[in-house]
């Protein structure tokens, strides 16, 4: 079997076992997806829906949020870690999407790496959920399983891992196919533990194949 046609495979396999799995940051608009972004860097999805809301509540707009006090940003963040550093980034985007943007996100994915914090991952993210356009997004989860299950050999780097990706799954299945490797890395295919291959729907064709 070919990457391409384990590609095939995978995708169909995946979409059957979690076939409503989406994104599991809580936002309602495109600058709060940018923002818990921000936050969810070494820190768990689940810290950073608890800790939005207050913020939200504090700076309900991209232009309040804009104006906020970076020390008070910091504060409510903190949880979430490395609350110096976000707090900046998060005050220093915001500013650029009210000042240059009129308060919306651009939907170019090269103008999203212009902004302060965004990293490749979190453009792709930003390009698949709120835009609907096509999008691999490397994290932890889809860098460990895509090794693991033989689509890629080796490969660690984010980047070089997304460039791979891009050449075996159809544009259009690149986000929900990410999305489904966030959920079966979690569940399954896990990092912390031995991965339950006996209840892996990829048992089968995956080159680890139950095998340390």
């Amino acid at each position: 079997m070919t990457k391409q046609e384990l590609a095939l495979v995978v995708i169909d396999r995946l979409k059957e076992e979690y076939p409503d799995a989406g994104c599991t940051l809580d936002y309602n608009q495109a600058w709060k997806l940018l923002v818990s972004v921000r936050l969810a860097a070494q820190c768990t999805d689940a810290r950073v829906n608890e800790v939005v809301p207050e913020l939200y509540a504090s700076y309900p707009t991209v232009e309040a949020l804009a104006a906020a006090d970076v020390e008070e940003i910091e504060r409510i963040v903190r949880p979430c870690g490395l609350g110096r550093s976000k707090a900046r980034d998060i005050s220093a985007c915001m500013k650029i999407l009210w000042e240059q943007y009129g308060g919306q996100v651009p939907d170019d994915f090269y103008a999203l790496l212009k902004l302060p914090g965004v990293g490749r991952k979190s453009a792709n993210l930003i390009m698949g959920d709120v835009f609907g356009k096509p999008a691999i997004v490397t994290d932890t989860h889809c860098i460990r399983l895509v090794n693991r299950i033989g689509l890629v050999d080796g490969v660690k780097e984010p980047k070089k891992v997304e460039m791979a990706l891009w050449k075996l799954i159809p544009p259009e299945e690149g986000s929900d196919f990410c999305h489904r490797l966030v959920f079966h890395g979690r569940d399954i295919c896990t990092a912390r533990t031995k991965p339950y291959c006996d209840r892996c729907c990829l048992n089968d064709i995956c080159a680890r194949n139950g095998v340390e």
